[in-house]
């Protein structure tokens, strides 16, 4: 239907009395929405940006480049006032010959402005071409700043961007052409199911405006998400641990742990049978434990890094001998569990534990000299400002870590999604990738510090100082098992060259590097049946990130066979294929377990 078509449908009364009752049913929402908007947190202004001295940086860089060098703002300004008032000459132009279409538009392609009024609307082509031009300008003259930190710098350009894009037009009802012919063509419903879906997603959240990106109710974990047969074999206070049933008459004699990240649910790793990490791994030939982590509690104040190494890691570690009467296992760690097995790793050289015969590390930091676009968060004035919210309630509430993850891909991540939902009134999609990224956990005080001041912004663990941890102080050069680390090429959450230098810095005689394309998740979970994404190899781990990248060779198809072959060779013979659990370990449960399931 074209534009003129509903403009005219909407406003010739046949439909107006459906509009009137939409309407009055925007007010009964109205009032919802006034009483859930009521009881949301009030978020510490510390963890709501940088602090002003930043912004005070910028703008005191910016006046003395234009009193140091005036010929370079003049330059600056012109270009955008140029091509900002030519588009406006230009536009009125037409619109006094009586032509109603846009200017000419040499503005970028933007995903954002995919709908076809954006280009054949005149009004809506100038907002569109005037908020690209200025988004462009904003960004040329924050590049060109020359007065500031690296550091700094980077943040300035990454939270101006933020607050250009907060400013898209597509994010205003009044200025976005696609929500506005759907409001016309269903005589406001579409507007009143989006204030639906605003309030639903407040009274849901207590108050707390989180977009739900996923159906809720098209996924239930251990019905139709983490359905890889497998039985809980072990439990304490700290983690649940699952041994998943074989699918091979004959395994490896050497069992394989994986250690998933405790700021998400395992389940990343098998989300449905066709792209389960965990079910291949188990059709391979492998005993398979994976460790499902508590989420914690304010009575988990107190658990430090300490604790995740002890009763977590060893402690997993020593049942998995047990059950299956070995003596070595071999172990993954993913993100910060990756970390936090080097940690272990460097803390078993000191104990002369030899337990684990090989380690895998996908997408893990251990050097934090360049901490990627997640440093921006990074800084003290958000740190003291986690560190108060810890201190003051005992737990770094999951709804923290959602919205900085979050805010590294905004557009596609909130803006988006609300936009969608709140303006257009459409359902969430049923998308089970997206209904586990809304499943976040807690993180306990002590360990979120211990994290955040030691790991990410002291660098002690790659740097000579050494992290301290279970009454020692460990260092990455103590690690010497063979290893083989999985990086993704467009992680925005750990920097693959970081990941790559943390690698150099190990101990191990035996180091095996791989470059996924992709990124955090997707490069990753990248199951060979999709041929997808590729990945790049390069057996010389003495060169620069950009030199290794350069000269490595280049692998279409998912990494997991080539990783699957590197492991095998450290996995030892064939036996028996093993049921999960034994005497001493009794089965507790079908997997996932109920440590992964929601709170009640």
């Amino acid at each position: 239907m074209a534009t003129d078509d509903v403009t005219k449908d909407a406003t010739s009364g046949k439909n107006l009395a459906k509009l009137e009752a939409n309407l009055a049913h925007v007010e009964e929402l109205t009032q919802r929405l006034l009483t859930a908007m009521g009881k949301g947190r009030a978020v510490p202004a510390s963890l709501q940006g940088p602090s002003s001295e930043l912004y005070a940086k910028a703008a005191g860089a910016y006046w003395a480049g234009m009193m140091n060098n005036p010929a370079k703002l003049l330059e600056h300004q012109l270009g955008y006032w140029t091509k900002s008032v030519k588009h406006y000459v230009e536009a009125q132009h037409l619109l006094a010959q009586g032509k109603l279409e846009p200017a000419s538009d040499e503005t970028p392609k933007d995903r954002r402005f995919s709908h076809e009024l954006w280009d054949t609307n005149p009004y809506f082509n100038f907002i569109k071409q005037q908020y690209l031009m200025n988004a462009a300008a904003m960004k040329d003259a924050v590049e060109k700043l020359d007065d500031l930190e690296p550091g700094e710098k980077k943040r300035l350009e990454y939270f101006s961007q933020q607050i250009v894009d907060m400013f898209s037009p597509t994010n205003f009802l009044p200025t976005n052409p696609e929500a506005l012919a759907l409001a016309a063509e269903t005589d406001g419903e579409s507007l009143v199911k989006g204030l639906e879906n605003l309030v639903a997603d407040l009274e849901a959240n207590d108050g707390d405006l989180v977009v739900t990106l996923a159906d809720r109710d098209a996924f239930k974990v251990g019905e139709n998400l983490a359905t890889t047969e497998g039985s809980v074999v072990f439990r304490n206070h700290m983690f649940e641990l699952i041994q998943y049933a074989p699918t091979t008459g004959k395994v490896h004699e050497t069992p394989l742990i994986i250690f998933p990240p405790w700021i998400n649910k395992f389940y990343i790793m098998d989300l449905k049978p066709q792209n389960s990490l965990i079910k291949w791994i188990v059709d391979q030939g492998y005993t398979l434990f994976i460790v499902s982590w508590v989420n914690p509690d304010a009575s988990y104040r107190g658990t430090g890094m300490s604790e995740y190494v002890e009763d977590g890691y060893l402690t997993a570690i020593r049942e998995v001998k047990n059950i299956c009467g070995v003596k070595k296992v071999n172990a993954v760690g993913y993100c910060i569990a990756g970390t936090t097995l080097n940690i272990t790793l460097a803390l078993m050289k000191q104990r002369k534990d030899t337990s684990i015969n090989s380690a895998t590390f996908f997408t893990t930091l251990t050097d934090f000299s360049d901490r990627g676009e997640v440093g921006v968060f990074l800084d003290d004035d958000f740190v003291d400002g986690i560190e108060a919210e810890v201190e003051a309630n005992g737990i770094l509430d999951s709804y923290y870590m959602s919205r900085t993850f979050s805010f590294l891909r905004s557009n596609d991540l909130i803006y988006g999604p609300a936009i969608k939902s709140y303006m257009m009134g459409k359902a969430p999609p049923a998308f089970d990738l997206l209904y586990w990224n809304g499943d976040g956990t807690n993180l306990p005080a002590k360990m979120s510090v211990e994290y955040l001041r030691g790991l990410c912004q002291a660098d002690k663990l790659a740097s000579g100082e050494g992290f301290d941890v279970c009454g020692t102080t460990v260092h990455l050069k103590d690690v010497t098992v063979p290893v083989c680390a999985i990086a993704c090429e467009t992680d925005h959450i750990a920097a693959w060259k970081s990941s790559y230098r943390g690698v150099q810095k190990m101990g191990s005689k035996e180091k095996t590097f791989i470059l996924s394309e992709s990124g955090h998740i997707a490069g990753i979970i990248n199951p060979p049946t999709k041929v997808k994404y590729g990945h790049y190899t390069n057996p010389e781990m003495g060169l620069s990130p950009e030199d290794w990248q350069a000269d490595a060779d280049k692998h279409e198809g998912s990494w997991w066979p080539r990783w699957e072959s590197w492991l095998k060779n450290k996995s030892g013979k064939q036996v028996a294929a093993r049921e999960p659990g034994d005497a001493d370990h009794p089965v507790l449960g079908p997997a996932p377990g109920t440590y992964v399931l929601p709170k009640r």
